[in-house]
């Protein structure tokens, strides 16, 4: 049990966390002597199979008919046949819903262990410990994972890409068929296309909390200094249960996790469950009215006042550097 398996989802691409994950495969199976094998499920996988083959030694493509929809049925059963064979040290995953889904009872079905939500992994005697989040990302967790296979699914943008090698790895179609008995089905699939980069790629990010006071500021306030600062928007959860803008835009605990150059935080106080998405964040910015808030705790650069004041004059500032 040397090698390592990554579970990858077309649907998502060879983006930074799935780069971030292929990184920490590459370390383990160094460290092991192993191998590292890329299972990329789902339709359109063929095209993504050719950005992954120069990171791994194999990458086994299911594009079948049958998994041009994900259902969680046939992936699990497909990917029990496929790691019962190769008999892995550990499988990572991303941090996506799918993965999240599949995790624990993947490594039910192979007799292993799970853990999920980890920002670090090392190993100790052989075994891997998975370090996680806890209390809201008030204190951390060091989980070790003694039955093999090792199950995971880690917040990738937490890691160091991967690099890539001389020579591509081998691209290889899956041989297993899944078979397993539906006990659900997508009837009916709603995709919000926004236009935008996902949250989770962005560089920098303006996002607004309770605190700017309804959905027009969003418009006429922070969306004009985020297209200065080539940002994406943001929100608290606050914001988005409020409806004032997309739930898609929700960082935090029960959000999206993040790890931007900057992160510039607009009327939002701190809580701990929005500081726990925006831990891996370089840069932490802040404007709100009040000097006692959380999030000057957690920040590198603070402006006490009211941004409806700070944001126009930053505005007028980054349009001056601009021209």
């Amino acid at each position: 049990m040397k090698d390592i398996v990554l579970c990858l989802f077309a649907t998502a691409g060879f983006d930074k966390a799935a780069q971030g994950l292929t990184g920490v495969a590459q370390r383990l199976a160094a460290e092991s002597g192993g191998q590292v094998y890329a299972i990329l499920l789902g339709s359109g996988a063929q095209a993504i199979a050719a950005e992954i083959a120069p990171f791994v030694q194999t990458v086994l493509l299911g594009d079948q008919a049958e998994l041009a929809e994900y259902q969680p049925e046939l992936c699990l059963d497909l990917l029990v046949q496929i790691c019962a064979k190769l008999q892995p040290r550990a499988i990572l995953l991303s941090s996506d819903t799918y993965s999240q889904e599949l995790a624990p009872r993947l490594a039910h079905r192979l007799a292993g262990s799970a853990v999920g939500d980890g920002i670090a992994l090392t190993v100790n005697d052989g075994a891997l410990r998975i370090t996680r989040q806890v209390y809201g990302g008030k204190a951390q967790a060091v989980i070790e994972l003694k039955r093999t296979p090792a199950v995971a699914w880690l917040r990738g943008n937490s890691f160091a890409p991967a690099t890539a090698a001389a020579v591509s790895g081998e691209i290889k179609p899956i041989a297993e068929t899944p078979k397993a008995d539906l006990r659900s089905r997508i009837v009916e699939r709603k995709r919000e296309d926004t236009g935008e980069l996902r949250l989770e790629d962005a560089r920098v990010i303006v996002a607004g909390g309770r605190g700017v006071g309804g959905p027009d500021p969003f418009k006429t306030e922070l969306r004009p200094l985020a297209d200065l600062l080539g940002a994406q928007l943001a929100a608290t959860r606050a914001a988005c249960d409020a409806g004032w803008v997309s739930a898609n835009w929700q960082v935090g605990q029960t959000g999206k996790h993040v790890a931007p150059d900057l992160y510039l935080a607009v009327g939002l106080s701190g809580a701990s469950q929005h500081l726990a998405g925006i831990s891996e964040a370089k840069n932490v910015a802040a404007i709100n009215t009040d000097p006692e808030a959380n999030i000057f705790k957690h920040c590198q650069f603070g402006i006490v006042g009211d941004f409806r004041k700070v944001v126009p004059l930053l505005r007028q500032k980054l349009e001056a550097l601009s021209k």
